[in-house]
């Protein structure tokens, strides 16, 4: 403004090679004192801005508040500090409650979008209030925003704010278990992510994905497995993309929920670890319910790898919400069935609460206590069930359960003497054979044993 205003001095003034008032014209030069005093003007808006945000970092909210209404008043016409002043303004009313004085100042906030500011400035502006805003567990105050905003965004045609603003509304209405209302909207996103022919539009593959993710979480809530292994099936097609690792994180979760429906548990595992790495690689603390899951996964397949001793895997080994499937782990790789019941039990808040591994804890405990009794029944061909029942410490008829279920399963050749109350496991002659020979040497071991005690009492 110096400058301008030198030349404007320069101009009245005789000042040797200057160019007079009509050559300035004919070049297109206009100087006036009106743009000295709009500089002027300018300045002192934006003074006055960044003494109010002084008094808004200071604790000073009310005299911020009363600051940032001055910028707004000292614009002639809507303009940058405006909007600056305007998104102060909103993100104190909300930090001091005043819900009511924040939509109204909100509300003229997205009256500048149109042409006070560029529009990637007020796109990451008004994300920046969304997000802030978002955090609130008020639904009603964030149905009201989302609403207005896209009542304004339908006259700007910000097309990709739009999109945002949407998916967090339909994300709103998913956590409320809203279905039908989330279902409607995603209609809306899909249609945004197809071309006029009603094709996949592949430069919008990141925002389909985005759009995927929440109907596979909402297909897995409902537990409809059909749609959702359609649509799973169609999000790992998608080529077309650069999805953040979340997204990704997402998609694998429930696509490992989905096979565990299945008793598809090997597929589980795989997409319980590659759900892991997604939300590791984004930072979010979802990581670990993926590798609880993983852990789970893994024990219901009957697989002696620890997941643990994965590289990406091992740091969270110690991690208080993992400290109890761990400890599950080790105990179901040894069989050894007391232990692990005792855990669930001692561990039972921490492990219990997740609705997904609790719908899975009975099938841990049957597959351990199969592996308990296949290991008791394995020297003999003749078992009572009452002694079974005792290793495993379950009522009988839960070990003819078990028994029918081998049985059907092709895991053992047995029938059971319900008249006896007792197993008979057929054997061909070399697992018979193996299985004297077993026997013959725990005989022998406990016979040595004998002769050992003998021996030491005497002496």
């Amino acid at each position: 403004s110096a400058l301008r205003s030198a030349g404007a001095r320069a101009s009245k003034g005789t000042v040797p090679g200057a160019m007079s008032d009509d050559e300035m014209e004919d070049y297109g030069f206009e100087y006036s004192d009106d743009e000295d005093e709009d500089e002027d003007l300018d300045a002192d808006i934006e003074n006055q801005y960044y003494n109010s945000k002084g008094l808004l970092e200071s604790g000073s909210a009310q005299e911020a508040l009363d600051g940032f209404a001055s910028v707004i008043e000292m614009e002639s016409e809507p303009g940058e500090w405006g909007f600056k002043a305007l998104k102060q303004t909103v993100k104190l009313h909300f930090k001091l409650s005043n819900h009511e004085a924040m939509i109204q100042a909100y509300r003229k906030l997205l009256t500048y979008v149109k042409s006070a500011v560029t529009r990637n400035y007020s796109e990451k502006v008004i994300n920046s209030i969304l997000d802030a805003v978002g955090a609130s567990p008020d639904v009603e105050l964030l149905r009201e925003f989302y609403q207005t905003t896209l009542e304004a965004l339908a006259e700007s045609k910000n097309d990709r704010l739009w999109f945002k603003t949407n998916l967090k509304l339909c994300k709103m209405f998913f956590s409320m278990r809203e279905f039908p209302r989330v279902s409607k909207i995603l209609r809306e996103l899909y249609a945004f992510c197809r071309n006029e022919d009603g094709s996949a539009n592949q430069a919008r593959g990141t925002q389909l994905l985005e759009v995927y993710a929440i109907e596979i979480q909402m297909f897995t809530e409902q537990k409809n497995n059909k749609k959702l292994k359609e649509l799973y099936q169609r999000a790992l097609a998608v080529t077309s993309a650069i999805p953040h690792p979340y997204i990704l994180g997402i998609i694998r979760e429930c696509g490992g929920k989905m096979h565990m429906a299945e008793r598809n548990w090997n597929a589980a595992a795989t997409d319980f670890f590659e759900s892991f790495k997604n939300y590791d690689e984004a930072g979010q603390p979802r990581r670990v319910r993926s590798l609880k899951y993983l852990v789970l996964a893994n024990m219901l397949m009957e697989s002696n790898v620890n997941p643990f001793d994965a590289q990406e895997a091992r740091p969270f080994r110690t991690d208080p919400e993992v400290v109890a499937i761990t400890s599950l782990v080790a105990a179901y790789q040894r069989n050894d069935i007391e232990r692990f019941e005792a855990l669930l039990e001692l561990n039972r808040k921490q492990i219990m609460e997740d609705a997904f591994v609790r719908d899975y804890v009975e099938d841990l405990l049957k597959n351990i206590r199969t592996q308990v009794l296949m290991r008791v029944i394995k020297p003999y061909t003749r078992v009572g069930i009452p002694f079974i029942a005792g290793e495993l410490k379950i009522p009988e008829k839960d070990v003819e359960a078990l028994l029918v279920s081998l049985i059907l399963d092709a895991r053992i050749r047995a029938r059971i003497d319900q008249l006896n109350n007792v197993v008979e496991i057929q054997r061909d002659p070399t697992e018979a054979a193996a299985a004297d020979v077993y026997k013959g040497l725990e005989g022998w071991a406990i016979a040595i044993q004998a002769q050992l005690g003998a021996l030491f009492g005497q002496i």
